[in-house]
């Protein structure tokens, strides 16, 4: 395991870097101003930016790419072959499937679920997660369904269930979620 002590690099015992899952890994790299809590699970083949924090029992997998300052909230899992960009907050227990894309300044509240699968189980289709664009906010316990695109600066309430497209700037409320205009008080995209 690399040694990170020149970079501010904390890692809390109890965490594990560089799991491997087949042959051929690389270790992962992680910018300086890290930290890492107890019980989070970093792969191989991945690359993190400075200024990570990860809660306890964060799950990183592999060929994944995180831009800074990403905040990684407790239990919360990143299946891999994902694309994050920075300034993103992912609360506690999120749920990012393989092949998601999210950009810059990015939120994600508690227990929010992005899917990829669109027929779980009962069809070999191709797995496609979301894309969140910049300044996208995605409230508690919101579910969103594979290929679907969050827009710029659009706003998933809580609870919500999108199964279409969110268009930037817009208000995602309900289950099926609709859009509705972007108040006032909700414009302006995240500050994180």
């Amino acid at each position: 395991m690399s040694d990170y002590s020149e970079t501010n690099v904390n890692i809390d015992p109890g965490a594990s870097l560089g799991h491997e899952y087949d042959e051929d890994t690389s270790e992962p790299v992680i910018g300086p101003d890290a930290t890492v809590r107890s019980g989070t699970i970093i792969y191989d083949d991945v690359t993190i930016g400075k200024g990570l924090t990860t809660g306890h029992n964060a799950l990183i997998r592999e060929h994944t790419t995180i831009g800074d300052d990403v905040i990684i909230g407790t239990n919360t899992v990143i299946d891999g072959q994902c694309d994050i960009g920075s300034s993103v907050s992912m609360q506690t227990n999120v749920y990012v499937p393989t092949n998601t894309v999210i950009g810059n300044n990015v939120f994600l509240g508690p227990n929010a679920v992005l899917t990829n699968d669109p027929y779980p189980v009962r069809d070999d289709a191709t797995l496609k997660g979301p894309t969140v664009r910049d300044g996208a906010s995605v409230g508690a316990n919101a579910t969103v369904l594979p290929d679907v695109t969050i827009g710029q600066d659009a706003f998933v309430a809580a609870g919500a269930t999108v199964t279409k497209d969110v268009p930037a700037e817009t208000l995602a409320v309900g289950t099926p979620a609709t859009h509705q205009e972007l108040p006032e008080s909700l414009q302006g995209g995240n500050e994180i």
